[in-house]
This record gives C-alpha cells, sequence and structure tokens, in this order.
C-alpha cells in the first residue's frame, strides 16, 4: 500500500506536481498539473506539463486520474491538456459547485459557466473511496483555504494541497473569498488523525529563512510536532487569531485573476468572442485591500 511518488516543481509558481503510481499494476494518477503562464503577454505554454506526459510515457504506466486538490489561485491548471494526451478522469472536490457559485459572479461569468462541476469527470464527496491500482485511496474533504480543498490518502501517501506547507513555514492563507481560518484548524486537526508515518505531500514550497533547498514531503508526525503554526499544544483559538492577523498582511497571489476563472472551469479557457480571441477578465476593486503591491518572488498562498 505504499506508491511510488514522483514529484515535478514549478520555481515559476513554486508549485509541485506529483504522478503517484502503482508501479506493479503500471496505473497512475497526475495529482495538480500546472500550465505555463507569462502573465505579461497572457501566453500559455506546456513545458512543465510536457515533461509530466513524458514521464508517465516513459514509464509505460497508464494515467487513470488527473486529482485537482482544490482550485489553485497561484497557478493555471494543464489538467485538460494531460488528458488529452495520456487520458484519465479529472476530478476535484464536490464543493467545487460553492466555488464555483462565490467567483462566477466575481467575474460576471454567464450561461458559458455551468455552476454544477460538469466541467469535471468525477465530484468526490467526503470519505469517498477509490482504488489506484491495488491501492486503496480516499479523499477527505478539509477546507479552510477554500470550500472545496481535498486531500487524497493514496496508500501511505497524503496529498494535502494548499492546506499545510513544509512545517518550517505554516500553513495556507484563509482570506479568499470563501476561506475560514476555523475551518482551517479543524481540517488540518483531521489531517493530523491519520498514521503519524503517513507520508504527507505539499502542493507549494516557498524557501523560509534559513533554508537554501526546495521541500515538499513531510510526515503526519513531523507536522504534529514541529509545525510553526499548528503544531500539537497549538488551540484552535490561538491559530485564528495568527491565521486572520497574517492574512491581512498578505497581497493576492500575482495570477489569481486568470487563474481562478480558468481553474474553476476545469482548467479550459472561456470561450472565444466573435474574433476568434478569447479573453480573460480583470475585475477592478474586488479582491483584496488597498496595499503596497508585494514583491514580484516569495510566498503567495501561505
Amino acid at each position: 500500500m505504499k506508491p511510488d511518488v514522483e514529484a515535478f516543481f514549478d520555481t515559476n509558481t513554486n508549485t509541485v506536481t506529483y504522478v503517484v503510481s502503482d508501479p506493479a499494476a503500471k496505473v497512475c494518477a497526475v495529482i495538480d498539473p500546472v500550465l505555463d503562464f507569462d502573465a505579461a503577454a497572457a501566453r500559455t505554454a506546456t513545458k512543465s506539463a510536457d515533461k509530466v506526459i513524458d514521464f508517465v510515457r516513459e514509464k509505460g504506466f497508464k494515467c487513470e486520474w488527473i486529482l485537482e486538490t482544490h482550485v489553485h489561485a497561484d497557478h493555471l491548471s494543464a489538467a485538460p491538456y494531460i488528458r488529452s494526451a495520456l487520458g484519465g478522469r479529472l476530478a476535484i472536490g464536490s464543493q467545487i459547485t460553492v466555488t464555483q457559485n462565490t467567483f462566477g459572479p466575481i467575474f460576471n461569468a454567464g450561461v458559458d459557466l455551468p455552476r454544477d462541476g460538469r466541467q469535471f469527470d468525477h465530484l468526490f464527496a467526503d470519505n469517498d473511496s477509490f482504488d489506484l491500482g491495488t491501492i486503496s485511496a480516499r479523499a477527505l474533504h478539509t477546507p479552510g483555504h477554500t470550500p472545496a480543498c481535498l486531500t487524497y490518502v493514496i496508500g501511505d501517501a497524503a496529498f494535502v494541497g494548499d492546506t499545510l506547507f513544509m512545517p518550517d513555514y505554516g500553513t495556507a492563507r484563509a482570506d479568499f473569498p470563501g476561506g475560514d481560518a476555523r475551518t482551517l484548524y479543524r481540517s488540518i486537526r483531521r489531517i493530523f488523525e491519520l498514521p503519524g508515518e503517513t507520508r504527507l505531500f505539499m502542493c507549494h514550497d516557498y524557501l523560509p529563512e534559513g533554508r537554501s533547498e526546495h521541500r515538499w514531503e513531510t510526515t503526519v508526525q513531523d507536522q504534529k510536532h514541529s509545525n510553526i503554526h499548528v503544531h500539537a499544544g497549538i488551540g484552535e483559538d490561538a491559530f485564528v487569531a495568527m491565521r486572520e492577523e497574517r492574512d491581512e498582511q498578505l497581497g493576492m497571489p500575482r495570477l489569481i485573476l486568470p487563474s481562478i476563472q480558468i481553474n474553476i472551469r476545469g482548467g479550459n479557457m472561456p470561450g472565444a468572442e466573435e474574433n476568434g480571441t478569447i479573453y480573460l477578465k480583470l475585475p477592478v476593486n474586488v479582491l483584496g485591500e488597498p496595499q503596497t503591491p508585494p514583491e514580484e518572488t516569495g510566498p503567495r498562498t501561505q
């Protein structure tokens, strides 16, 4: 019940994509794939996703699942591109409908955005089980960062999305529309109920002061002992006070506006307009509070 895990780190967004596999059965799942995006030119590319595709093909794996841990605010999803190349079913948490209903009005999305999750092949409810070859898996609903966040527990490995970061970096922000710090705390405590030796895989790593190498794997035991925001002994009220104070100081992620309006569509672009060009919207003075623009590098979702 121990899957193989191959990580692909995207330095532009500090995002980790995973290929999780049962090598005996020659099947795999791809988790949180990245579509490259040049914000200044509004151009996409597939260099990051192609590395994943090449790896899966070299191993001779059949891709059974493309799993999104949540609607990402820091990168565009390459899920449709991965599916077109490798096959597999695209899945996310069933609460994607909440996220679609939250952000649909922000982008003034009309009938081109059905808000029932149909953009995905499968919607996981809390504790739904599935298999990856001979390895048993289940989806845990772990909201707080967003309403639709899932943790995928595949054998002895759990993929936590943005809920947790490495112990020396802490936890996800909870101030996006639909987020909630108290809910986040309770979701983390649920992850901490997994066996202590469970391998935890982060969706991001931003280098904290004093560390020079990116890391994205830890364990439940390590998190409970060492997470700077939520280790054992940190109560719910103290965590909420810390998280809310910290979130007030954070600027919006650099790619939040293009990312969310695409990712709530399952990684698909809005339809082209009459001139054949696809356009993305930038709602003005809607998200965040007026503040000094953040630096171009550094943490965005913590």
